[in-house]
């Protein structure tokens, strides 16, 4: 299991890599829910210019992103993508841990995310990780889970 990541800032030359990792790391949804998930259909150009997205490579290979968005409140975590070939290492929660020493940096005590009620394994992971379900809406013909949680107490010790 990964426990200590060094991720890096994206640049503009990123960006198709960020879409390539997404379309990877979301398309096994597309069977469940009948349609590409959004952050495969996202402007990742743009996401790239307006958002922090932070990077994992590993032999020069794009492995693993966190993209996520400042709030006057909180960091938002808008896309965490990892290869599939990668899932299961401890990328994810690595990130995961990072957005927390991000969020702690800008002086926010809450990260939120949101994700498809039909992504069980997603809700798992994200349960796992301490975050709890604030509310659930309609979008289509499925639901959006809207999650938070407190960012960790030693994230501003890292």
């Amino acid at each position: 299991m990964t426990t200590s990541i060094t991720p890096r800032p994206a640049t503009l030359a990123d960006a198709p890599a960020i879409r390539a990792l997404t379309r990877q790391a979301y398309a096994r949804w597309v069977p469940l829910i009948g349609r590409e998930p959004l952050p495969m259909t996202a402007d990742h150009a743009r996401a790239v210019r307006e958002h922090r997205i932070d990077l994992i490579e590993t032999d020069g290979r794009l492995v693993a992103l966190i993209e996520m968005i400042r709030h006057p409140d909180h960091l938002l975590i808008e896309n965490l993508a990892v290869a599939p070939d990668r899932q299961g290492q401890g990328l994810g929660r690595a990130l995961m841990a990072h957005a927390d020493r991000i969020a702690a940096s800008l002086g926010h005590r809450t990260t939120r995310l949101y994700t498809n009620g039909a992504f069980a394994a997603n809700l798992r992971f994200y349960a796992g990780l301490g975050y709890r379900i604030d509310r659930e809406e309609a979008f289509g013909n499925g639901t959006v889970v809207h999650m938070s949680r407190p960012v960790a107490a030693s994230a501003g010790d890292a």
